[in-house]
């Protein structure tokens, strides 16, 4: 749920603001870590 709602946040920054805008960068890089986090607790459950 965190991880779908941080993907909607950066689309919806990205096309008011641009994709190189630096608050959709930031974005961006707080989604990577949640779906790195995402995807250890899966690889973890294994």
């Amino acid at each position: 749920m965190e991880i779908e709602n941080k993907r909607k946040d950066m689309y919806k920054k990205a096309m008011d603001l641009g994709f190189t805008h630096p608050s959709v960068v930031d974005c961006s890089q707080e989604l990577d870590v949640l779906l790195n986090k995402y995807s250890k607790a899966i690889n973890k459950a294994s």
